[in-house]
């Protein structure tokens, strides 16, 4: 190698800053491989990444249980009060305004009852039917009932 040819300059120069930036991406990785560990009680990387998979499979676990918890509670919700509808009418031509009512309460699938309160001169008097699936279990519905469970499929 002589001193004065340009090309060994030149080669000279390129292996330093070569050499130089190898050295800082060496450094850079320590420095990050040091501040990951320093977060953990573990010697090594290979215990960190047995510890982190063992979190995986640990935090899976978990989110199965509570995926399973979910669906039971969907399935619980199903069968909860969830529509409600109401409906004031006069179902007597000889009293005045409209002082019975009928509210029916109705689960997801329109499974539920319906209280009516039919108010006359003589008192007052409370009637109630079950509904499977928008219709009447043991009787028939009057036109009212009909509109009530309308009302409580658009309550949604």
């Amino acid at each position: 190698m002589n001193g004065g040819d340009p090309t060994s300059v030149i080669f000279f120069i390129l292996i330093a800053l070569w050499l130089a930036s190898l050295s800082f991406f060496l450094f850079k990785t320590k420095a990050h491989y040091d501040k990951l560990i320093k977060r953990t009680d573990k010697k090594g990387l290979q215990e960190l990444f047995d510890q982190l998979v063992d979190d995986l499979a640990s935090t899976k676990e978990k989110v199965g249980n509570l995926l399973t918890r979910v669906k039971e509670q969907e399935e619980k919700g199903n069968t909860t009060i969830q529509k409600i509808g109401l409906v004031r009418f006069n179902p007597f031509a000889d009293t005045g305004g409209e002082q019975s009512f009928i509210i029916g309460l109705f689960d997801n699938k329109e499974n539920g009852l319906l209280l009516t309160s039919l108010s006359g001169r003589s008192g007052t008097r409370w009637y109630a039917k079950q509904v499977k699936r928008g219709k009447g279990l043991d009787f028939d519905l009057s036109k009212e009932e009909e509109e009530v469970i309308k009302k409580a499929k658009a309550f949604t």
